[in-house]
């Protein structure tokens, strides 16, 4: 019988550097998705899995994030006295138990590995999820909650995948794995950030993660690889090795790269098209757009 996965990694402590000046001030992660900031879908998606115990991998900076789970009594009493109902049941979103939270400082920026890494003594002996704020995964059922169901038959540990175009793979830890049609597959291998000639194929790992106590041993021997980081798929591809226990799941949803720019805007658009209270004047001003957009000239759109 496998262990319930009840704890979860998230790993904020990324200066956020495509978003400045915006993130000069404001943690990436607080960055708003209609209303809502990127960290807010990452907790949902979380608590719908099960997940009890959140911790945050943070740095300096990153106060804003923490004081975002936090009490706001000021603001609470406002609502309550202009009677706004609906804001205050928005608003016990944030909220979190006593004791659900930690904060680990990652002093030193070296990559995911290194991040998961730094919160070990958290974790201890459990199984444990990490997901990455970045990746906004748009889906029916939460994209962890599709997982968690999938470990429940594999045991060991599961990565989330999906399929990228093949100029694309650069940009990723690429798998190696059996039967790639299928939902549950057994990874053979998995490199990171491989060129286009060395990919075993195009399904990527996204940033959602199942993973063994015996991944963070594997992080406490492994040296610095791609970029000069400490990688966590280095770390997963050891028990590949040792012991085959890694399976990768082809979770059914819509993934946005919101750590980049044009991602965020996709997600914007997305999501703002999907709330019933905004989608009818917001496609509605989309369709204006795009009717008045001018075309781009043919030797601009040549020389990029």
């Amino acid at each position: 019988m496998t262990k319930k996965v009840s704890k979860a990694v998230f790993p904020v402590a990324g200066l956020g550097t495509r978003f400045l000046p915006a993130t000069k001030s404001v943690p990436k992660e607080i960055l708003p998705l209609v209303d809502r900031p990127l960290i807010q879908y990452a907790i949902d998606e979380a608590r719908a899995a099960g997940i009890k115990e959140f911790i945050f991998v943070t740095s300096r900076g990153k106060s804003a994030l923490e004081d975002y789970f936090d009490n706001a009594p000021e603001l609470e009493k406002a609502l309550a006295d202009g009677n706004k109902t609906k804001l205050m049941k928005t608003l016990e979103q944030t909220d979190m138990d006593s004791g659900a939270v930690a904060y680990i400082r990652q002093q030193e920026r070296l990559g995911l590995g290194h991040a998961v890494w730094c919160a070990r003594r958290l974790i201890g002996d459990e199984p444990f999820a990490v997901i990455l704020p970045d990746d906004i995964i748009e889906a029916q059922k939460p994209c962890l909650q599709q997982m968690v169901e999938a470990y429940e038959e594999t045991g060991g540990n599961m990565v989330a995948a999906m399929e990228v175009p093949h100029e694309r793979v650069s940009s990723y830890g690429i798998l190696d794995v059996d039967k790639p049609s299928s939902r549950t597959m057994k990874v053979k291998n998995m490199v990171e950030k491989p060129s286009e000639a060395e990919a075993p194929s195009n399904i990527a790992v996204i940033g959602r993660y199942i993973l063994t106590p015996h991944v963070l041993k594997n992080l406490d021997r492994i040296k610095k690889g791609a970029g000069g980081e400490v990688q966590l798929t280095d770390a997963i591809a050891t028990e590949i090795e040792r012991k085959g226990n890694v399976h990768a799941f082809r979770f059914k949803g819509r993934r946005f790269d919101c750590g980049s720019q044009s991602g965020y805007l996709q997600a914007t658009v997305a999501f703002g098209l999907a709330r019933p209270d905004l989608r009818e004047d917001f496609l509605d001003f989309l369709a204006g757009v795009v009717e008045n957009e001018a075309p781009v000239p043919a030797a601009k759109a040549a020389n990029g």
